[in-house]
């Protein structure tokens, strides 16, 4: 019997010597009619095993009703609710029961009103349960289930937990309304989060393999099964299959993101180990009418209104402009920020020219403001309300035009010139002096006319430049051939193969590769959707792309000190990567991967991992480029093959920066023989300063050659090499990896054994 189980068997004991006693918890298997639970009495039904309790939860000097945690593991300011009755807030005074009659009622007398009710009365309900994973229920005389917290959830899912077609997550309010966001299981096989059910701005699954149900699994891994439940989609938590994790919970939160939380022992406090959308300004209406959402460095964000007076007091971020001002209006231009309608939501698109988007809107009375946006086809989106919501970002290129109202001019009646006599005769001195004047005045209006007209053609070839797609679509530039031929001067400096340097409008440095394939466009489009939503800060950024006639290219942000394989070669450079550094790089890649593999939305295979495309930025941190593009190139055929490539490939990677050498099956040969004969310090590179640390490097050599072993089973995950590398997993020798006879292991049986936590 564990700890829960035996405080559980106490609380039992207790309760049946303290009768006539008030109590303050009640233990109970089985909850029977006529049962009721108060605010004043504090008193609240448990679960068997003591994990959760349900009753009457404290909420800014107001109550709610639910389940929430209750572990001794748990300090109470933690024990989250898991379960409400909707949005209801109660006072002081309410209680809950279950009727005689098997309804469950919570009712206020401050407000002398039943809130809310089960609507169970012809059920046949013999009694209530509190399951030990969590679900409320009611059971009718023959124990059957009637009604369950799991089938009506609120804001959460605990393990075990479906979120089936038709059902729906409703985040809890900030204020006294109802949430606008939800998360839905739509008939299509998706599930989607949403704003006031029509702005939907995050996806998972889809009509080619539609889910009907997702469920919430114990490993921490979202699951969505389709009606064989055959798993068609996953999403995974950091810490998923960790099993020193005991408690879970995924929860829409009131911002409108949906989270997996875990709880952290040592730390005493819930963890997020997994989010739906990364940045949070790419939630709709995150600002809802406070302002303009702006990401910050520390992974959080803020509320700013650019457009508001100075003089105004009001804190919601309006659209300076009424229809019925009568001085007219003006456009005011603002780089680098997206807008959107929220009341309504609804926008009119146009496709159009940036300066046509601007004047439009201008033209229109009833248009307050416009993005500019190009995604292939540039748009002009055109809000008709003064309550708008949006983000800015550097890395958007969206322009976006604010109308306001001109300011009146203040005019001043001119003064009366005094009366004076006019001479009639011709002066010849004044004629000249308006001749001269005349020339004077030809040329400089012919100079001023040159000078517009050049300011004028470099303005529209700047505003001809490309802009960012819209927020949650790639985050990428899409350039023309033309643009791209442009940016490279016509392909001139070529700095590895098929890539080459180009420079950005606003002089940023990039890498173009040329894919020099046939690649379909739909396949090309849809991978670099892919491709381009992925984030990492150990993952090179593709910043735009090209899809023009048989023209596929990709544009990465550019590295200070190119590829690891070139700084290995260039001596000046190869001094620089200590061991040290190669350490911090293999751990770097590793991690890479591992997101790659387990982070994201869904399994991306890097393909083609070697130190030719890991790069190295200004402090010598790694990148991986070129991850995804086997999607590109050639249809996978099982993730699993290719995490366990991925795998392989790490492992040779390791291996060449160990010991210098760019052979690498040579080397790879070459390092294990020295290995094996205890001359581990031999297969290093001899032009590492410093020396290296002789527990590190026997570390990196066992973890590179279990990567490389020719049974891709017993190959590691890339979260078990993160924590070989980090020392957090210690790990045995591992036998020859070149023998690719050897005998396999049992199909029971799993290849990491050797692996134990430290």
């Amino acid at each position: 019997m564990d700890r829960g189980d035996r405080i559980a068997s106490y609380s039992n004991l207790l309760l049946s010597v303290s009768i006539g006693f008030l109590l303050f918890s009640v233990v109970s298997s089985q909850i029977p009619l006529g049962s009721k639970l108060t605010v004043e009495e504090n008193n609240y039904w448990v679960s068997s095993n003591g994990n959760y309790a349900v009753g009457f939860l404290n909420s800014s000097d107001q109550y709610i009703f639910g389940v929430r945690f209750n572990s001794i593991c748990i300090p109470s300011s933690e024990q989250t609710a898991i379960w409400t009755v909707g949005n209801v807030k109660v006072s002081s005074k309410a209680y809950f029961e279950l009727s005689s009659g098997g309804e469950m009622i919570l009712f206020d007398p401050a407000t002398e009103k039943i809130v809310w009710q089960s609507k169970t009365g012809n059920a046949s309900v013999g009694s209530a349960v509190l399951l030990d994973n969590g679900n409320f229920v009611l059971l009718n005389r023959n124990k059957i289930a009637v009604w369950q917290s799991f089938e009506s959830p609120s804001d959460t899912l605990l393990p075990g937990q479906s979120l089936s077609v038709g059902h729906t997550l409703r985040a809890s309010s900030r204020d006294s309304l109802a949430s606008y966001y939800s998360l839905v299981m739509n008939v299509s096989g998706e599930m989607q989060l949403r704003w006031d059910s029509t702005v939907i701005y995050w996806t998972v699954g889809g009509p080619s393999q539609p889910a009907v149900r997702s469920i919430l699994g114990s490993d921490g891994i979202l699951r969505l099964l389709d009606q064989r439940s055959k798993v068609v989609s996953s999403v995974y938590g950091e810490d998923h299959s960790d099993p020193d994790v005991k408690f879970r919970f995924m929860r829409l939160d009131s911002d409108g993101n949906l989270r997996m939380y875990s709880w952290e022992t040592n730390a005493t406090s819930w963890r997020t180990v997994w989010q739906a959308v990364i940045n949070q300004c790419d939630v709709f209406a995150t600002c809802a009418n406070q302002g303009i959402c702006i990401f910050n460095a520390s992974d959080s964000y803020v509320c700013q209104c650019p457009f508001r007076s100075t003089r105004d007091s009001n804190t919601k971020c309006l659209i300076p402009y009424k229809p019925s001002c009568e001085s007219g209006s003006s456009m005011i231009r603002y780089d680098h920020m997206y807008l959107y309608g929220i009341y309504p939501p609804n926008k009119t698109v146009v496709q159009t020219s940036l300066q046509q988007c601007r004047s439009l809107c201008q033209k229109d009375p009833s248009c307050h403001a416009a993005s500019f946006i190009n995604n292939g086809t540039a748009q002009c989106h055109m809000m008709k309300s003064q309550y708008i919501g949006g983000q800015s970002d550097p890395s958007l290129g969206s322009i976006t035009f604010v109308k306001t109202c001109s300011d009146p001019i203040a005019v001043l009646p001119a003064p009366i010139p005094a009366p004076r006599k006019v001479s009639h005769k011709i002066c010849v001195a004044c004629l000249l002096e308006v001749a001269a004047g005349s020339v004077v005045v030809f040329f400089m209006l012919q100079f001023g006319i040159g000078v517009y007209l050049f300011r004028r053609r470099k303005s529209m070839m700047q505003k001809s430049a490309p802009a960012h797609t819209v927020p949650n679509a790639t985050g990428c530039i899409v350039f023309s051939y033309s643009e791209i031929k442009d940016l490279t001067d016509n392909f001139k400096q070529q700095i590895g193969q098929n890539v080459f340097e180009g420079v950005l409008p606003d002089n940023r440095l990039v890498a173009v590769k040329d894919l020099n394939a046939s690649i379909e466009e739909r396949r090309f489009r849809s991978a670099v959707l892919k491709i381009g939503s992925i984030y990492h800060k150990n993952l090179l950024r593709l910043d735009g792309y090209c899809c023009e006639s048989g023209h596929r290219l990709l544009v990465y942000e550019l590295s200070k000190y190119g590829s690891v394989d070139k700084c290995l070669e260039e001596p000046r450079m190869c001094k620089r990567l200590t061991w040290r550094k190669r350490i911090d790089i293999s751990l770097s890649v590793a991690r890479a991967i591992s997101y790659l593999h387990t982070g994201c939305r869904e399994f991306v295979s890097h393909g083609n991992l070697k130190c030719e495309n890991v790069f190295l930025d200004d402090e010598l941190e790694a990148k991986v480029s070129e991850f995804g593009l086997r999607t590109i190139q050639a249809e996978a055929s099982s993730s699993g093959g290719q995490a366990e490539t991925d795998v392989k490939d790490f492992g040779k990677m390791m291996v060449v920066l160990i010991t210098g050498r760019q052979d690498v099956d040579e080397a790879c040969y070459w390092a294990y023989e020295k290995w094996v004969k205890a001359e581990r310090e031999m297969a290093t590179d001899q032009r590492i300063e410093g020396g290296v640390v002789l527990e590190e490097l026997e570390r990196a050599f066992r973890i590179a050659f279990w990567c490389l072993q020719g049974d891709e089973r017993m190959r590691p995950s890339m979260g078990e090499v993160v924590k070989v590398l980090e020392g957090t997993l210690s790990v045995d020798p591992p036998p020859p990896p070149f023998a690719h006879n050897q005998q396999r292991p049992p199909e029971d049986e799993s290849p990491y054994e050797s692996y134990s936590e430290l």
